[in-house]
């Protein structure tokens, strides 16, 4: 599964409006800032907070390292 590069450049968090990382191998697209991963399902982002599983401290704080 790919996503477009573009589309990631513009989507943001729904809920803090702050940019999201791309988890290739989960198929999620991280927000630290609400530290949510929204799913996505057959190359569609669904940005639902409803949809989007809760991430833990350590996830968060490994997106953080990761990030730089």
């Amino acid at each position: 599964m790919a996503l477009d590069a573009k589309i990631l450049e513009i989507l943001v968090d729904p809920l803090t409006k702050a940019p999201l990382l791309y988890d290739r191998d989960h198929a999620e697209l991280i927000s630290i800032e609400s530290a949510l991963a929204y799913p996505v399902r057959d190359d569609i982002p669904v940005m639902i907070e409803e949809e989007a599983r809760k991430l833990s401290v350590d996830e968060v704080d490994a997106w953080r390292k990761r990030k730089g």
